[in-house]
């Protein structure tokens, strides 16, 4: 068995316990495409000839690209922040309020990950005025993941990471490629809304409108696009026309451990030889 890679993020909906579900669902292809990338499991622990990997948060994007061309430069930097003294609540909200005062892309990915392995949940959120909030996780010891960094450095000499929406993601695709979605998934009831991590939010409209997307850009260029989200006649009804699987995962974001339940999952598959066959 191969032994599977760990992202170097914490990351809410993270995929890492999926990957032997979702390496099955996946077609063959030249270029894995996925516009939004999240922490990057799905990349990790596929074999594609290369990749182009997309998500609208820039401090994502930037840190990738940053890991990339100089790892050694950033593990550097990174680790010196993973000592005791750093973990604490005022040494994190400092460090919080100087990422959202300042531009300077390689200090801003340092911070990145530093709250990222220090702040509550391993969450990634911003207000409305763009600043990162997420509070302090008050963890014993958090990890400073140098080996996921320099795989993440070596995988990713295969890829090209894009801070664009998935729209234009889209728009970039070519014959060869299959699609993979990972979008902010839609509630699981009126009062369990989750606010993404970036800007106002994935609404019920932007469902829809990925649906849409995926289906015709599938039917229209004849390559596959594979959807995830929660299991839930909505998006059953907004994935009309795919194959579906469904599987059982944990939802590790929670603030409750007695809240941590498992849900069905639902993978959706726009395949041009399906629709061909079934019309």
């Amino acid at each position: 068995m191969i032994k599977k890679q760990r992202a170097f993020l914490k990351w809410a909906g993270g995929k890492f316990k999926l990957i032997d579900t979702l390496t099955e669902l996946l077609p063959e292809g030249q270029r894995l495409v996925e516009p939004f990338v999240g922490a990057g499991s799905v990349f990790l622990n596929t074999d594609y000839p290369s990749y182009l990997l997309c998500d609208i948060n820039k401090d994502l994007i930037n840190l990738y690209n940053i890991v990339k061309q100089d790892p050694e430069k950033y593990i550097l930097a990174a680790k010196a922040l993973f000592v005791p003294e750093m973990n604490q609540k005022e040494a994190y909200y400092k460090i919080r309020t100087e990422f959202n005062l300042i531009t300077d892309p390689f200090v801003r990915s340092v911070y990145f990950l530093y709250m990222n392995r220090h702040g509550f949940n391993g969450l990634c959120r911003y207000n409305r005025k763009g600043g990162f909030n997420v509070p302090f996780g008050s963890y014993k010891k958090p990890y400073f993941p140098e080996n996921e960094l320099r795989a993440f450095s070596e995988k990713s000499q295969k890829a090209e990471f894009r801070c664009i929406g998935y729209e234009e993601a889209f728009d970039l695709t070519k014959k060869g490629d299959v699609v993979y979605c990972d979008p902010p998934y839609a509630p699981l009831s009126t009062t369990a809304s989750f606010t993404t991590y970036v800007g106002t939010g994935f609404s019920l409209d932007d469902q829809a409108l990925l649906a849409r997307k995926s289906r015709h850009t599938a039917l229209e260029r004849n390559f596959p696009v594979l959807i995830s989200n929660h299991d839930i006649p909505l998006t059953r009804e907004l994935y009309h026309g795919a194959k579906f699987a469904t599987i059982k995962v944990q939802r590790n974001i929670s603030q409750k451990g007695s809240g941590r339940k498992k849900v069905d999952e639902l993978m959706a598959l726009y395949d041009d030889c399906y629709h061909s066959e079934n019309g």
